[in-house]
């Protein structure tokens, strides 16, 4: 029977099919998924713990990776960290129903988005290709549209052709999301940004996850420019509205 022209069968840079890495140990979430999402044209390899996960993620090369928290051996988590030394491939963590934390952690360490069990096979696809849309292939990873070459304020300094960032005139390492939102928040100095710009902006329109996202890079951006992140000076949060960054003043 041939695919629907709207499934997500075939990548638009080489026509092959989309591989998605499945991680996750209960068989029958492994069943529902392979059948599920072999159905939209993915290509789904599985691994039932985190040593096979970084086995098959070395021999598989995926274009997505489902990756289930808990996992035996190795953890979601360090297999998300591991992934991240050395790859962007879109991750989506799944996590425990009602586990606030796990889901802030898990896009601390560089998963892209979050799914908690029990989900809809519907929502996972449409994050799925969400993602895919929004996270830049290696041959078009350098088209930037840049308004400037240099952006600096408040002590910081944005570089966006090669995506480098010093405060006080040291480099700090943002990935890219994060460089976005800062560069973002930057030209927008003295603005409040409200949550949905923000998301519509950095994330996308089709982005279809919560404002947490939003929070935990907002979080790991103090973390890394503020002198003292619990006190902000340079990003501050607007209650109710969003978030504006302040560096003109200093």
């Amino acid at each position: 029977m041939p695919k629907s022209k709207n499934k997500v069968s075939k990548t638009e840079r080489n026509d092959q099919p989309i591989k998605v890495l499945l991680v996750e140990d209960e068989e029958s979430f492994i069943e529902a998924l392979t059948v599920g999402l072999t159905r939209e044209g993915f290509e789904v390899t599985v691994a039932v713990d985190g040593a096979e996960a970084i086995d098959r993620f070395e021999e598989v090369k995926p274009d997505l990776i489902l990756l289930d928290m808990m996992l035996p051996k190795i953890s979601g988590l360090d297999v998300c960290r591991y992934i991240r030394t050395t790859s962007q491939v879109p991750i989506i963590m799944v996590t425990a129903k009602g586990e606030e934390i796990d889901t802030v952690v898990s896009l601390e360490v560089g998963a892209d988005d979050y799914v908690t069990k029990p989900y809809r096979m519907r929502e996972l696809v449409a994050r799925m290709r969400a993602v895919l849309r929004r996270i830049p292939g290696e041959d078009d990873a350098t088209v930037v549209t840049l308004d400037e070459d240099v952006s600096e304020l408040g002590g910081i300094r944005l570089e966006p052709d090669t995506r480098r960032a010093f405060v006080a005139g040291d480099e700090v390492h943002l990935r890219r999301k994060e460089f976005e939102l800062l560069r973002l928040l930057m030209e927008n100095a003295g603005r409040v940004l409200t949550r949905d710009v923000l998301i519509d902006r950095v994330w996308g329109s089709d982005y279809v996850g919560d404002t947490k996202t939003l929070d935990v890079h907002i979080k790991r951006l103090r973390g890394l420019i503020e002198e003292s992140p619990k006190e902000p000076q340079l990003i501050t949060t607007i209650r109710g509205v969003g978030y504006r960054f302040d560096g003109a003043k200093l």
